[in-house]
Parts: C-alpha cells; sequence; structure tokens
C-alpha cells in the first residue's frame, strides 16, 4: 500500500523547549493508525504541526507533495481535516448550520452535492437528524464528537485527523464513537488518532506508535502492540503473565 501521509524527522519547539522531536510515521491509503501515550507526550502538538497550525521543521509529504509553507486553509483544501481536543462547534449555531460550516470551502469553490452530503452524514449520524435544529452546546458529551465527525467529514477529506476522540465520554459512548470511527475506513478516508486511552484505540486500528517524551519510543501493527509487554504495563493497565 502506498502512503497517503509520511512525517520525517519532525520537530516542533515551544521557545527554547523541543516538544516534538525527530518523530516520523507514515499512514497508508485507507488505514486506520493511532498515535497512543501519556498526557504531554506531544500528540497534540503532533497533530498541530501536521495540519499546520504549529510551526515545524522536518519532512511532511501529503500525497505525494509536499506540505513545506503551506497555510492551514490550503492544507484543508487539499484533503487534510482535523477534529480537534475540545471540537471547538459553534455552540449557539445549529447542529445543521455546523455540518455546513465544514463545507465552506467547497461551498465557495461552488462544489456540488452538498446537500446530498449532508444527507449522508445525517444517514450516518441519526441522532444529529434528530437534532438538526437545536443549538451545538445543548448536545450531550457523544452527540458533540458525532458533529464533530460529522462536520469534519463535510470537508471531504483524504485523512482525518482525530484528537483524543474518547475524551470526556462513557465507556459505552466511547465504544460507539470507535465503532464509528473503524466503520469510516468504508468511505476510502485515512485515518490518524491520538488517545490516552491506549486500549480503545489499539482496537480499532490497524498501526499503532507509542509517544513518549516527544519522541517514537516503540511502532508496530496495534495486534503486535497489545501484545507488547511494555505497552502492557505502561498503558494497559496490567502485567503481562510469564
Amino acid at each position: 500500500m502506498s502512503a497517503i501521509l509520511e512525517v520525517s524527522d519532525l520537530r516542533v519547539l515551544y521557545g527554547k523547549v523541543e516538544a516534538l522531536h525527530g518523530a516520523t510515521l507514515r499512514i497508508e491509503e485507507g488505514a486506520i493508525v493511532t498515535v497512543i501515550g501519556p498526557n504531554g507526550a506531544g500528540k497534540t502538538t503532533l497533530l498541530g504541526a501536521i495540519m499546520g497550525l504549529l510551526p515545524s521543521a522536518g519532512g511532511l509529504r501529503y500525497a505525494g507533495a509536499d506540505l513545506g509553507g503551506k497555510n492551514v486553509e490550503t492544507r484543508v483544501a487539499s484533503g487534510l481535516s482535523l477534529v480537534p481536543e475540545r471540537r471547538e462547534l459553534f455552540g449557539e449555531l445549529s447542529v445543521h448550520d455546523n455540518l455546513r460550516l465544514g463545507a465552506f470551502a467547497r461551498i465557495r469553490r461552488g462544489e456540488r452535492g452538498i446537500d446530498a452530503d449532508l444527507e449522508a452524514i445525517y444517514a450516518r449520524f441519526p441522532r444529529l437528524k434528530d437534532r438538526r435544529e437545536n443549538f451545538a452546546e445543548t448536545l450531550s458529551g457523544g452527540e458533540r464528537q458525532m458533529l464533530a465527525l460529522g462536520r469534519a467529514l463535510m470537508a471531504k477529506p483524504r485523512v482525518l485527523m482525530l484528537d483524543e476522540p474518547s475524551l470526556g465520554l462513557a465507556p459505552l459512548i466511547v465504544r460507539e464513537i470507535l465503532n464509528i470511527v473503524a466503520a469510516l475506513r468504508k468511505t476510502g478516508v485515512s485515518i490518524l488518532m491520538v488517545e490516552q486511552n491506549a486500549r480503545a484505540a489499539l482496537q480499532v486500528a490497524d498501526y499503532g506508535y507509542v509517544l513518549e517524551n516527544g519522541e517514537i519510543a516503540l511502532e508496530g501493527p496495534s495486534d503486535e502492540l497489545v501484545e507488547n509487554p511494555r505497552v502492557i504495563e505502561s498503558y494497559l493497565g496490567m502485567k503481562k503473565s510469564a
């Protein structure tokens, strides 16, 4: 399989502090890749750098093209989309209006099919359809995450990046959200997901990276990482028996 996104020796500085140093990873087309690690490891920084929200050094290639020097708007237009940790919805706008804002760049370019895509989102997230006229601020945590996902999908991304999609959600809702993420594979979108909930993330991902202190400490197929003694003890809350 070919890589849709390649990150090589990526470095991010906060002042004189290097928060991310030498991070290298790749996302194959149509794959779900997760980056797990403790709070403060640099996971959100990684996504911010890929999206162009943070200045960085190193290599970033998307669909074979160099992303260096491209601004956020250009990266979104090319097919990169980020669902941030805090979802950043427009609370005083309706669910419907939040979704349409996800397609803002497409609408501005005069693309057709926006309404059809809206209906496809409602079919994927029936609860959003039921609440389409409700203000986003009135939604539950799980519904807000669904809305954030739906809004990102309205941009028709080729790579969807998710920052802690399980954050603050009850276990049953986490399972529902991650099942939705897994189902998105059928649409052809590639997914890069950063998570503290290592167990849940590795259950849906094809490949995983462990980020610690700004560096990639481990990587491998998810089913192998789940069996790795270091991952088990540090992130899965149990020790592997001898």
